[in-house]
């Protein structure tokens, strides 16, 4: 495996500290707010090294954007291939939750809209973004077509809800980074159970 010149570190292994660095450092200021030379600084590299590895700004931001949607997305794709019943929605907020243990900036990294109107960066983000609306569609479709309802404009609406539900969630654990990810799990499982009145598995 090749080095990049930085205490022989192997090259995939630096780019995934710089992708630390980067994405702790996106959740905080946005694209707007980003600098190559502050992210090197806290990553303990060059300036020139991360423009080596990410070309510019914007290819730093969306290794960063497309790092953070895999992990969510990813980590959300073996929920919806599985049982179409009432309990995703709680094995969902699990995914997300595990997703974000480790790296709670992902969600502001893909939550973030101060990016350029157009643009590499601009396009990546609003890919992000809209795969994770797909899949939060084709949840809500689940859950409506179990109960027999299949009105688009009621899915377009539950498809709202439940994004908003998540955004929620995950912003008062932000304001709240006491709380693990395996009490928000539980947590989440416990406000499921008392919205839908059924017993929740993650109890």
């Amino acid at each position: 495996m090749s080095t990049a010149g930085t205490k022989g570190v192997p090259r995939a292994e630096r780019e995934r500290q710089i992708l630390d660095v980067a994405g702790e450092h996106i959740g905080h200021v946005g694209y707007a707010g980003l600098s190559v030379g502050r992210v090197a600084e806290l990553a303990g590299v060059s300036k020139p090294l991360v423009y080596n590895y990410f070309r510019t700004k914007d290819g730093l931001y969306v290794a960063c954007v497309e790092r953070a949607a895999e992990a969510v997305c990813g980590a959300i794709e073996p929920v919806l291939d599985g049982p179409p019943d009432m309990q995703m929605a709680e094995r969902t907020l699990a995914a997300i939750f595990g997703a974000l243990a480790d790296r709670p900036y992902h969600w502001n990294i893909l939550s973030d809209t101060s990016h350029p109107a157009d643009g590499v960066a601009a396009e990546a983000a609003r890919a992000a973004r809209k795969r994770i609306a797909g899949q939060a569609a084709r949840g809500a479709s689940t859950v409506l077509g179990a109960r027999g309802v299949t009105d688009p404009v009621d899915l377009s609406a539950l498809t709202e809800v439940w994004m908003g539900i998540v955004s929620a969630l995950v912003a008062w654990w932000a304001r709240h980074p006491e709380e693990t990810a395996e009490a928000m799990v539980a947590r989440s499982g416990r406000l499921m159970s008392a919205l839908f009145g059924k017993v929740s598995a993650a109890e």
